[in-house]
């Protein structure tokens, strides 16, 4: 294969991304591959939608010369490939974003330069800060153009004159089953629209995360009640105006927990990173896949990179505050510590340590307060207010032991203390510090707590 020549600029390297055949999986007779959309320059398959709605935008007049802000509502993705192509041709943009995306987007975004607006993700189309609604009336409050990824037919458009031939073209005419999911509509509008020319006998597969309603749709023709779901990008609670769902034959949905953790599985057994929703798509094809009574030959998408969400579903800590790491249950408060001692989970420091050193791993960690252990017994913990009060005066403190700043008067419970014992500790400002005889177990915070009952509420509604 010859060596690409160079770009004239990051925009140039949008699309033409590579496909892998996938061998390390149960696909049962079928052959599975993965479309590599996360090797655009923005992460994401959105790239490709961002440089065609703004190209469209240049082509009709409604962007250039004296308008030059775009103002667009988005899960994120769409945002950063927005934010790629508007960074290189001088646009002001602004970005409407529910408040479920990662923290790892909306510090992209910000570092593109967009300005971003974040609304809440629990209110339904009509709400005022429904971020569709909230986009749109900022367009117009301040003449800015409004990309409206929801109904901009040169969203499809990139899809069906680029993704399609694509991947096509990479299986040498041999595809079986394409599997797609549904954030705007465009992807699965475009490929339809491609493979139904191009492949008629190519089946289209909807994965739908549990709680949208267009598996439901699929399959029944109506529009369900829509619930709530972690995975980003994909997933409605209406029918977006450019999708068109005709051609699809089979429709799965996909619960949080087996989207995250198909992908977790993705990246222990290919080395492939790869996003929430990506696992939303996978875990549909291997389903569809291990269906098959014949080999047929499967293509999905990894739509972003799992960059994106190392805060969330590739930290353990966070899948156990989801409850979505299997702990046997213990009746007592380990059931509500998440970090726990004896899986080497708590951060701690040794009395010898320097202040810098504990400084340094509430920064890193991000957390308020260390336990002082000795031959696994605590004998002190550390907080925020330790430090400030042991340097205020004499910087050169942070150099002096942690044994010199801690606190050694110990409020500790028993691990069998109930829960409602916590709250007076919680109402002084202590962080309980949990034993089992002399042995140290762990912390319970407040959001341990709040985490512990908000999971409890999940199970009651299963």
């Amino acid at each position: 294969m010859p060596t690409p020549a160079p770009a004239e600029n990051i925009v140039a390297l949008i699309g033409h991304t590579p496909m892998i055949h996938v061998t390390q999986l149960d696909a049962g007779p079928c052959e599975l591959f993965l479309k590599m959309e996360s090797q655009n320059p923005g992460g994401s398959i959105k790239d490709r939608i961002g440089l065609s709605m703004i190209e469209a935008a240049e082509r009709a007049g409604q962007l250039g010369g004296e308008r030059r802000h775009v103002v667009e509502a988005t899960a994120g993705n769409t945002g950063l490939g927005l934010a790629l192509v508007a960074a290189q041709k001088g646009y002001r943009l602004t970005l409407v974003i529910p408040d479920k995306m990662s923290q790892e987007k909306v510090f992209h975004l910000k570092a593109l330069g967009a300005q971003v607006v974040m609304t809440r993700s629990d209110v339904e189309k009509g709400h005022p800060s429904y971020y569709q609604d909230l986009a749109a009336r900022i367009a117009r409050e301040e003449g800015a153009f409004y990309v409206n990824q929801f109904e901009n037919p040169a969203n499809a458009l990139a899809h069906e004159t680029g993704t399609g031939p694509e991947i096509d073209a990479q299986l040498d005419r041999r595809i079986d089953a394409m599997v797609c999911g549904v954030g705007s509509g465009g992807t699965m509008t475009g490929l339809s629209r491609y493979f139904a020319r191009a492949q008629p006998r190519c089946e289209m597969v909807l994965a739908d995360p549990e709680g949208s309603v267009l598996a439901g749709y699929v399959k029944t023709g109506k529009l369900g009640k829509a619930g709530s779901w972690l995975v980003e990008g994909i997933g409605e609670d209406f029918l977006p105006p450019i999708l068109d769902l005709t051609h699809v034959k089979h429709a799965y949905t996909i619960s949080d927990r087996e989207s995250l953790e198909t992908a977790r599985l993705l990246l222990s057994r290919t080395g492939i990173l790869a996003g929430s929703s990506s696992g939303t798509l996978l875990a549909a094809a291997l389903r569809y896949c291990r269906e098959q009574s014949s080999p047929k030959r499967v293509c999905t998408l990894v739509c972003d990179s799992g960059n994106k969400y190392l805060s969330k579903m590739y930290n353990d800590f966070w899948m156990a505050d989801q409850g979505f790491t299997d702990r046997a249950p213990t009746g007592d408060l380990r059931d509500v510590i998440t970090r726990r001692h004896a899986d080497r989970a708590v951060v701690t420091v040794q009395r010898s340590d320097a202040l810098l050193v504990a400084y340094a791993r509430m920064k890193l960690y991000d957390v308020s307060q260390l336990p002082v252990l000795e031959d696994g017994k605590i004998i002190g913990i550390l907080d925020e207010s330790d430090l400030l009060l042991a340097a205020v005066d004499d910087v050169t403190r942070f150099r002096q032991s942690v044994e010199s700043a801690m606190t050694t008067r110990l409020r500790t419970v028993d691990v069998r203390t109930p829960i409602r014992d916590l709250l007076p500790m919680f109402d002084a400002g202590l962080v309980p510090i949990v034993t089992d005889g002399d042995e140290f177990v762990g912390l319970v915070t407040r959001i341990d707590l709040i985490n512990y009952l908000r999971r409890r509420v999940k199970l009651h509604e299963v």
